[in-house]
């Protein structure tokens, strides 16, 4: 792949909000949920910016990358999300996942590790049981109503979207498609990460229970996973999201600290 390939696959998947100083310490990849957009976390970058260099991931098949068809596939994303983020290393990546986003980072950050060893240098994952707590998750081959009635009982999108059958149709189609890829997805053993682990999760959260989040310490080396538990649902971060914010600057300081 040539330098212009490069720079166009970078400029297709990512996407940067608010600009950073050059001498951010950390680079913070996002990732968005189930039938997410890149513009979901624009409040993450407008917090951290410019101290952090904030980018989001802008799956295919939604928004600007409407005419795409879906990727229905974890380990597939997370393939092609690793390969644009090599041309991204210039400074420490952390990686933030909520919900089918903590898997897809997850699988990213393995990724980098093989293929980079000093990265990634932290993984957060919020709203999302551990990948070895495997439940059938079979929302994809609900009807329209079905799949509207969940993502609502969620809490995540706007109702304007749920009651617009226009806004509806431009939406469903990334939304099935990223269920099918959560519900296809099974977790495969490997050797455990060697950057810190932090989970987050909303005390109510009815798709991910405290037990449940908490053993992704599994997938962090010795003394390296942090817990944080917030008050609210499965998208609690919405409102905590200057408390969220906090414990990522928090944790990134700590890890700065371990890097030195």
């Amino acid at each position: 792949m040539g330098i212009d390939d490069a720079s166009d696959e970078e400029g297709l998947w990512l996407r940067r909000f608010e600009p950073a100083d050059h001498d951010a310490g950390y680079r913070l990849v996002c990732f968005p949920h189930a039938g997410g957009s890149a513009a979901f976390y624009r409040p993450v970058a407008q917090g951290l910016a410019p101290a952090v260099d904030v980018l989001a991931v802008q799956y295919p098949g939604r928004q600007d990358r409407r005419a795409e068809p879906c990727i229905d596939d974890i380990p597939l994303m997370a393939d092609q999300i690793a390969r644009v983020l090599a041309g991204s290393l210039d400074r420490p990546l952390a990686l933030f996942g909520h919900s089918m986003g903590a898997l897809i980072a997850f699988e990213v950050a393995r990724r980098l590790q093989r293929d980079h060893p000093d990265q990634p240098a932290h993984l957060f994952v919020s709203g999302r049981r551990a990948p070895t707590r495997y439940h059938e998750e079979t929302f994809h081959l609900l009807d329209d109503d079905g799949i509207i009635a969940e993502i609502a009982s969620r809490g995540g999108t706007d109702a304007r979207v749920l009651e617009s059958p226009e806004l509806r149709e431009m939406v469903l189609p990334a939304i099935r498609g990223d269920y099918r890829a959560v519900g296809k997805y099974r977790y495969v053993a490997g050797e455990p990460l060697r950057c810190p682990v932090t989970a987050i999760v909303g005390d109510r959260d009815p798709q991910a229970s405290v037990e449940e989040v908490m053993d992704w310490e599994e997938q962090a080396p010795k003394d390296g996973f942090a817990f944080s538990l917030f008050p609210g649902g499965h998208f609690f971060l919405i409102k905590e999201i200057a408390g969220v914010l906090a414990v990522v600057t928090d944790r990134l300081d700590l890890a700065a600290e371990g890097r030195r």
